[in-house]
């Protein structure tokens, strides 16, 4: 109750001096604003960045077949047979800490309908761990098992968009699909995924929504494919512990190597080094971003502190009767204090208010994710505050420094 008046007689204070306390919130404004704002969006593009890294499997390595132009395939061919499952199971023996592999072959499709509709969907044949790997999961019906690779069934699981475009009315399950020339039965139904991008740092995610699955060794039987192509394009080794990826990484190069003969016909991908890389970028990115708005608040430190010299100035005759009618120095300190915690407080809430509509407005614009950190934004109002109180501390001691004598003199 006795703080009460105190705090509106601040306020009063400052809002008789409305143009100048504006000119001052604006730095505290623009420093909190950058800072929330840098936050809401680096948090959103952290996540989004892990999230398109789980895609590829942060526990993942993985070996993709490097395209060739015909001259170079055939000289490489002379000595590598190119990429294939042999390579898989032998890393899986070698590798330290593999636990499961699996292979993909994308099929060379010039038409896939069904009686219902058309798709440009692509085709792919895989082993069955592939939707383990790949973290995709089933919406409808069961994942192509081992019994419908070793016995070559003619059987798909559609991607989202897939089983949409070519069964309108969501009933997928059980229907045929013509691939080329080749009929094939719905089994499943990937849940659908949306990744917002197809590449993550140069690499692509596959858009699983648009693609037709079918086992590995049926589309090996199945469907026709190029002399001297790759017998897989790339597959998966999934390793127990993410810590020993990069040693794994090591020893798998050396035993492709080995197969290979040497020829360079297949690039390894880390999933966690991408991630590692990105986020190397995003911190570089947030501290420019956080030194600038370090800056703003440094001014807006400068801004209070010129006005509260400016306020002292214009009132010394008030200190004067203050101090003349009883007042402690300490009095006159808290009074000045109280105003820059008021100004401060204001432009931090202000700030807060500001930063996040430029977030949503910055995300909108370059079609960004925005996501929060409580702590972060929390801390980016305190430090507000507290720059603000540090910034007034000196114009207060002067004010509370004045000699009353002089100051009830002063014209």
């Amino acid at each position: 109750m006795m703080l009460s008046p105190a705090w509106r007689e601040a306020v009063d204070a400052l809002a008789r001096r409305k143009l100048r306390t504006l000119l001052t919130l604006l730095g505290m404004i623009f420093g909190v604003a950058a800072i929330v704002a840098m936050q809401g969006v680096g948090e959103g593009s952290r996540r989004e960045a892990l999230k398109l890294v789980e895609s590829l499997g942060l526990h993942n390595l993985i070996i993709e077949a490097k395209p060739q132009d015909q001259d170079s395939l055939k000289e490489i061919r002379a000595r590598s047979l190119g990429l294939s499952e042999a390579d898989a199971r032998a890393a899986l023996l070698v590798v330290p800490g593999a636990e499961r592999y699996a292979a993909e072959k994308r099929v060379h499709r010039w038409a896939v309908f069904s009686d219902d509709g058309q798709s440009t969907a692509e085709v792919s044949g895989i082993t069955p761990d592939y939707f383990r790997l790949a973290a995709l999961r089933l919406a409808q019906g069961r994942a192509l098992d081992t019994r419908d690779n070793d016995s070559l069934a003619a059987v798909a699981v559609l991607g989202a968009q897939a089983a949409h475009d070519l069964f309108p009315d969501g009933k997928a399950l059980g229907r045929l699909v013509k691939v080329n020339q080749v009929w094939l039965r719905v089994v499943g139904v990937l849940a659908d995924r949306d990744l917002g991008q197809d590449k993550f740092e140069g690499v692509s995610l596959g858009a699983d929504a648009n693609r037709v699955f079918v086992p590995l060794q049926s589309a090996h039987a199945r469907f026709r494919f190029q002399p001297m192509e790759d017998p897989v394009d790339r597959f998966l080794l999934q390793l127990k512990d993410p810590d020993t990826l990069a040693a794994g990484a090591r020893v798998l190069t050396q035993v492709l190597d080995q197969r290979h003969a040497g020829a360079a016909d297949y690039r390894m991908i880390v999933p966690q080094q991408l991630y590692r890389q990105n986020q190397k970028t995003q911190r570089i990115f947030s501290i420019v971003m956080g030194s600038i708005a370090g800056v703003s608040l440094l001014v807006g430190g400068i801004g209070i502190m010129n006005i509260m010299l400016a306020n002292v100035l214009e009132r010394r005759r008030e200190i004067g009767l203050l101090r003349a009618i009883g007042a402690r120095r300490g009095d006159i300190v808290k009074r000045f204090l109280r105003e820059a915690v008021v100004i401060c407080t204001s432009g931090a809430v202000i700030g807060l208010v500001f930063g996040a509509l430029l977030a949503y407005a910055i995300a909108l614009f370059a079609g960004w994710k925005v996501a929060w950190q409580p702590v972060g934004v929390l801390a980016s109002a305190v430090a507000c505050v507290l720059i603000g109180l540090a910034f007034s501390i000196y114009p207060a001691r002067q004010a509370a420094a004045l000699d009353p004598i002089a100051a009830i003199r002063d014209e």
